[in-house]
């Protein structure tokens, strides 16, 4: 097996790691030096001479070549990582997966006394503020390191070592390479962020694992389940018997599937259920499923008893990357989508990549409506993966998931609208979390003139993105050169390409019953050249215009 050390600057990986190496009789790899060797030169000239990204670059080329991890039980190899490796999401995806990862762990203000005494340059934080520095580096680099198997890096370095043989130990007995396994695959947590959104864990392989875990933070005495036909059938029956084989009392509730749970009706009948059961206040739901299932049962936890826990598992691509995250549930009516709901944030979402071999190609390549709006609101290694990988995920191509492709897709699209919702949990600023909306007025119109039934939620987002293009070009605020790369990208995901049967009138109508309104005018979230802009002056002649053509099909001209 390898052992993988992370941490800050001055953590003392390199020391700690050629102490366990001798004590493990294991080849010690320090990747930092091996950068050095390839470049043929110290890593602050790399930084000074070349720029960060050029050692990223080194530093993902080390990473690749340590190739698979070993799969005997003894330690072959002790691996020190440099403090930022671990940022980038492919890095931890070689890292971290059938490997053990200890992190060592310390406060900012002991690591910069170390730093100053150190005769290594560290280059970003050389010529700063040393605590200020490091404790900026923690704050952003948290949710990378919490993923490993903490070790306190604080006391003398023999202690550490025994710290970390402990681990090493504990990991083994709780099954290690072998109790992560799905599908045949290592598992391995891969992000761990706590935040006033919930804890956020993402993986493959982790369900069992970490929804035992939420359950047993929470003081839960049994586990209790919410989900739909079809997710039961492909993730929450095998998740109950995991639970049922580590001792909890496993209790079902099922709700229809589809947008047939988010209805009134579907919520009391869940509702009665849990009152069968005798759910006290404070006992955790836990919901598996995709969007729909999702909103219902975090409705239903918002409601029971005034509140209740809820964790998160969710099982599809849409709800991964949007729809488990921010806390807002709810249920529909006749007269439109979500106008019943609460915002109420899960104490937990254990998001395991490993669910989405299961989905069908269709309801992937939909999802990446979603993951396309995210892109377009400014993440720009979002949109090149996209570009570059985004069919292969769709299609669910083998090397799509040993790439990491699919992974670093789902943390980086779930991670930025973690952003987007901290900064605005309740929608109340005037460019907030309404920058979300971004592809959904016109995109929640047409699944409104489908009855909620006919288009998947990503496919009609991603008619909303080409009318918000198209808007936004027309008023000037959308340059030309980023609405085509974003059609382009459309096109490439054979998105909202193909005609719509609805009624002009209808779709139209249903613009009227949009949440997004304010002051009685609909606000239009527009992209720009990096971002978006909230507008709620556009005209209805031109919205009819642009819907008109995108019912027509893709090939219908975009307006000029």
């Amino acid at each position: 097996m390898d052992v993988v050390l992370v941490g800050l600057p001055g953590s003392g990986k390199s020391v700690v790691g050629k102490r366990l190496a001798g004590r493990w009789r294991a080849t010690f790899v320090d990747l930092d030096e091996s950068i050095e060797a390839t470049a043929g030169k110290r890593i602050p000239e790399i930084f000074a001479e070349d720029g960060e990204p050029t050692f990223r670059a080194f530093e993902r080329d080390a990473v690749a070549a340590l190739g698979p991890a070993d799969p005997e039980p003894s330690v072959r190899r002790v691996i020190s990582t440099g403090g930022g490796a671990v940022v980038d999401p492919r890095n931890r995806w070689q890292l971290y997966r059938g490997r053990l990862a200890l992190w060592l762990d310390g406060r900012p203000e002991v690591l910069a006394q170390r730093l100053r005494r150190s005769v290594h340059v560290r280059p970003l934080v050389a010529g700063r503020d040393p605590i200020g520095a490091v404790r900026a580096l923690a704050n952003a680099r948290s949710r990378f390191y919490g993923a490993a198997m903490r070790v306190n890096g604080m006391t003398e370095v023999p202690v550490v070592v025994e710290a970390c043989d402990a681990a090493r130990a504990a990991w083994l007995e709780a099954g290690g390479q072998k109790g992560g396994r799905a599908a045949g695959r290592p598992g391995a947590t891969l992000l761990r962020a706590e935040s006033a959104l919930g804890e956020l864990v993402i993986g493959a392989g982790i369900a069992p694992l970490e929804v035992g875990a939420a359950l047993r933070r929470l003081g839960a005495r049994r586990a209790i389940l919410v989900s739909e036909p079809g997710a039961w059938i492909a993730a929450g029956e095998e998740l109950g018997r995991a639970l049922d084989a580590t001792g909890w009392l496993v209790e079902t509730v099922m709700l229809p599937q589809g947008e047939a749970a988010k209805q009134l009706a579907a919520i009391e009948a869940a509702a009665r259920e849990l009152a069968r059961l005798r759910v006290e206040r404070g006992e955790p739901l836990v919901a598996i499923g995709g969007g729909a299932l999702g909103d219902a049962a975090g409705f239903l936890a918002a409601t029971w008893l005034r509140g209740v826990p809820v964790v998160h598992v969710p099982t599809t691509l849409v709800a991964q990357i949007d729809s488990s995250i921010g806390g807002k549930t709810a249920v529909d009516l006749p007269e439109g989508k979500n106008l019943v709901g609460a915002i109420h944030q899960p104490a937990a979402i254990v998001t395991d990549i490993a669910f989405l071999r299961l989905l069908a190609v269709d309801e992937r390549r939909a999802a990446l409506g979603e993951a396309v709006k995210m892109a377009a609101l400014g993440d720009e290694r979002l949109f090149e993966l996209l570009e570059r990988d985004g069919d292969a995920v769709a299609r669910g191509d083998a090397a799509a998931f040993e790439s990491g492709a699919v992974a670093e897709l789902v943390e980086r699209a779930a991670w930025a609208k973690v952003e987007v919702v901290l900064d605005d949990e309740r929608e109340t600023g005037p460019d907030g979390r309404i920058r979300l909306n971004l592809g959904h007025s016109l995109g929640h119109a047409v699944e409104a003139a489908g009855s909620f039934r006919e288009l998947r939620h990503g496919e009609a987002v991603a008619y909303g993105l080409r009318a918000a293009c198209r808007i936004g070009r027309e008023l000037g605020l959308t340059p030309g050169a980023r609405a085509e790369r974003i059609e382009r990208l459309l096109d490439a995901l054979a998105l909202a390409v193909a005609p719509l049967p609805y009624r002009l009138d209808a779709v139209v109508g249903a613009l009227a019953s949009d949440k997004k309104h304010a002051g009685g005018r609909l606000r239009w979230v527009l992209p720009t050249e990096d971002g978006v802009v909230v507008r709620s002056e556009v005209p209805l002649e031109l919205v009819s215009r642009v819907a008109a053509g995108l019912l027509g099909g893709v090939a219908a001209e975009a307006t000029p």
